[in-house]
C-alpha cells in the first residue's frame, strides 16, 4: 500500500511540517512578506489573519474594513484589511493572499498564561482551499498543492 505522503508528491503537493502546542492549537512557522512568523493552523476559521500589532513587522499595506471579527470568547472586534501579500509555508507561496487585521491580544495572553509561544496571526481555511490541503495530524504534516 502506497504512503499518502508518497501519493501526494506525485501530484505536486509540498510537505510543512508544524508543531502541537501544549494547548492543542497546531502551529506553523511561516513566511509572510519575507518575515518568518508563528501561525495558528486553524480549520475553523475562515479568513488568514494578523495581529494589528505586527502590520509594521511584515510591512502590512492596510484598509479600512466594514467586517468585523468574531472569534473564541470575542465578537465585533474592529479590523483592517491587507491586500496582494506574500505568503510562504515551506516550499508552498503564493502572492495574492489578502489578510484581515484585528487585536490579537487577547488570543496572545491566553497563549501566555499557558506558558505557550505566542503567535503573529492565523493561517485560515482560505489559504488551505487555494493549497488543496490534506492535514496528517499523527505525523504534523501540512500538504499543500504547488
Amino acid at each position: 500500500m502506497k504512503k499518502v505522503e508518497d501519493i501526494l508528491k506525485k501530484e505536486d503537493y509540498v510537505k510543512i511540517n508544524f508543531k502541537v502546542s501544549s494547548t492543542q492549537h497546531l502551529l506553523v512557522k511561516t513566511f509572510l512578506n519575507g518575515i518568518m512568523g508563528t501561525f495558528i493552523l486553524d480549520t475553523g476559521a475562515s479568513n488568514s489573519c494578523v495581529g494589528l500589532e505586527f502590520t509594521d513587522k511584515f510591512g502590512l499595506k492596510t484598509k479600512s474594513s466594514k467586517t468585523q471579527a468574531a472569534g473564541a470568547g470575542a465578537v465585533g472586534m474592529f479590523t483592517l484589511i491587507s491586500k496582494k501579500n506574500e505568503i510562504q509555508l515551506g516550499k508552498w507561496k503564493n502572492k495574492k493572499i489578502n489578510l484581515v487585521l484585528f487585536d490579537m491580544s487577547h488570543v496572545n495572553q491566553a497563549l501566555t498564561q499557558h506558558k505557550v509561544e505566542t503567535v503573529d496571526g492565523i493561517i485560515g481555511a482560505d489559504i488551505l482551499l487555494k493549497g488543496k490541503a490534506f492535514i496528517d495530524y499523527n505525523k504534523r504534516n501540512l500538504f499543500l498543492k504547488k
